[in-house]
Order: structure tokens, then C-alpha cells, then sequence
């Protein structure tokens, strides 16, 4: 019982920590601050994501519904990262969790000090999704983006008569 109620307490930190990153990027100083400023996709892109003093830069990525994001992380830090794209349940798993290294699954990867790790992740939904490392308190020092998923542009549908 005393198990439940503590990775309870632990999923509704992390859920809050999720809200309140995603709400100070939402409301940041500056709508082009960290942020990659144009919309990719859709299709196939590659994006670059530096780490310097347990931060991403670009912090915010806008890409079109149906796009394939490879993610290239360069880990200029003298301590390893991870990246961890996904929405909240996959972040509050991850929070909570004690998974060491990534690789296999999509949109998650270790990164090593000093080393380019790359992993891909397809984007399908519109809204916003975080990515983030959850080595122990790297997510609470702010270590997170987000990509903010666009619809997909539609052809005019109109027809001349």
C-alpha cells in the first residue's frame, strides 16, 4: 500500500513538473527565443540539437503533422544526458523510472559527455509533445523542449466551373 501511494505521489510530481515546463515555454520572454524558427516537414528532416550546461538548444521546434524528426544531439557536457521525446505518460514513466541507457526504442537515446547520439521520432498528431533528460535532476533544473506539431496544409479543395 505504502509502495502505491508513493509512485503515485511520484506520477503526480512529475505530471506537475511536466505542466510547469510546458506552461514557461508556452509563456516564455520571447516567441523566438530557443526556438528553431522555421516550421519543418512535412516528410524527412534532420534537426541538430546542441546540450551545453544541461540545456537544448533550439528549446522549441515547430514541425508539420506527418513529419520523421531525427533528432542529432551533440552532448557538449562533461556528464551524460538522455533525450526523451513523447507526451506526458512517457515523461512520467521516464521521471520515475531508473532506465540507464536508451537506444532501441524511438525518440529515446543516451548520450554520452563529449559525443552525437542520434535517434528519430515521427510525428503524426497535432499539439505540443516535450522532449527532455531524466537523469536525476536534470528534468527539475529545466532540462526540457518542446515541438509543437502543426496540421498538415491542405490543398485548396475549391473547383472552377
Amino acid at each position: 500500500m505504502r509502495r502505491l501511494r508513493r509512485r503515485s505521489s511520484i506520477l503526480a510530481i512529475a505530471c506537475l513538473m511536466i505542466s510547469v515546463v510546458t506552461a514557461a515555454y508556452a509563456f516564455g520572454s520571447s516567441p523566438e527565443a530557443g526556438t528553431s524558427r522555421r516550421v519543418l516537414g512535412p516528410g524527412s528532416v534532420t534537426v541538430t540539437l546542441q546540450v551545453e550546461r544541461s540545456r537544448f538548444e533550439p528549446a522549441r521546434l515547430v514541425v508539420r503533422q506527418h513529419s520523421t524528426v531525427t533528432f542529432r544531439i551533440v552532448n557538449h557536457d562533461p556528464i551524460g544526458h538522455e533525450l526523451i521525446v513523447g507526451g506526458d505518460e512517457v515523461h512520467a514513466r521516464h521521471e520515475a523510472g531508473t532506465h540507464g541507457q536508451h537506444g532501441a526504442v524511438p525518440g529515446e537515446v543516451s548520450v554520452a559527455p563529449g559525443e552525437t547520439a542520434t535517434t528519430t521520432y515521427d510525428f503524426h498528431t497535432p499539439g505540443v509533445l516535450v522532449y527532455a533528460c531524466h537523469l536525476p535532476g536534470h528534468f527539475a533544473y529545466g532540462m526540457a523542449g518542446e515541438v509543437v506539431v502543426r496540421a498538415a496544409r491542405h490543398p485548396s479543395s475549391s473547383t472552377a466551373k
